[in-house]
């Protein structure tokens, strides 16, 4: 399994696209979460229509879901033909040709591939690919999901938004899990601090810990810093960077 960190920003960061990361297997290519920067990375990493099996949308703010239009319409324009996963909760299962409509009106009828909606929800699961998702709840302003990959040997945990819940067993020893933050040592509702992501991180027996999300003029003025205070396993990732677990 190998992850690809997208982008790694927060929403309104001017330098850094928005946090998003690939999953690449033998079987599968799942990007989780399409924020409105996400499109672009996307097609540098990799520009064939047909390479991406599906997305994964953690929750309902537009730097994690507004990117799918122009993800959608460029695999459509490059000629794309096999099937399309959208795995999301269901507010956004049920509204998706309204919002589809509203980027590009008219153009999904005309997509030469078709697109399956899947359903996420709380302390469910689903099949994709050769991997198995699970999904919880965390702490946010949204109703967001994190989500657990694993392919049967390696394992995999992004929270998308927010912080985790408390006494949760659900990251327990994943290979790298992946935390958005915001400040260093001060949470603010809905997001994680670098601080109590290390202690969440360590306390759950996680292998390896990336940091993401983090405030834009804290990244700019003193991410050096940061990173030299991190322990071994513990890591700010730079946007295209890859693991491979």
């Amino acid at each position: 399994m190998k992850i690809v960190f997208l982008g790694v920003g927060e929403a309104f960061d001017d330098a850094q696209p928005n946090n998003s990361s690939l999953v690449v297997t033998d079987k599968a290519k799942l990007m989780l979460d399409c924020g409105f920067t996400v499109p672009g990375q996307f097609w540098k990493y990799n520009t064939d229509p047909n390479f991406l099996d599906g997305v994964n949308i953690s929750h309902q703010h537009a730097d994690h879901f507004f990117g799918l239009p122009a993800l959608l319409l460029r695999m459509w324009e490059g000629g794309r033909t096999r099937p399309f996963t959208i795995i999301c909760q269901k507010e956004l299962k049920s509204s998706f040709d309204q919002f589809m409509e509203l980027a590009y009106k008219g153009f999904k009828a005309k997509f030469s591939y078709l697109i399956e909606l899947v359903e996420s929800q709380d302390n469910g699961t689903v099949e994709f690919g050769g991997l198995k998702l699970s999904f919880e709840r965390t702490v946010h302003s949204g109703d967001n999901l994190a989500v657990r990959v694993t392919d049967g040997q390696k394992t995999f945990a992004y929270s998308g938004d927010g912080s985790p819940l408390a006494n949760t067993g659900f990251y327990k020893d994943v290979d790298l899990l992946v935390l958005e933050t915001y400040l260093y040592d001060e949470e603010r509702i809905g997001h994680s601090s670098i601080m109590s992501a290390i202690e969440f991180a360590k306390a759950n027996n996680g292998k390896t810990l990336a940091l993401t999300h983090i405030n834009r003029d804290l990244r700019r003025t003193r991410l050096a810093d940061i990173r030299a205070k991190l322990p071994n396993n513990v890591f700010v990732p730079e946007a295209l960077q890859e693991v491979e677990l």
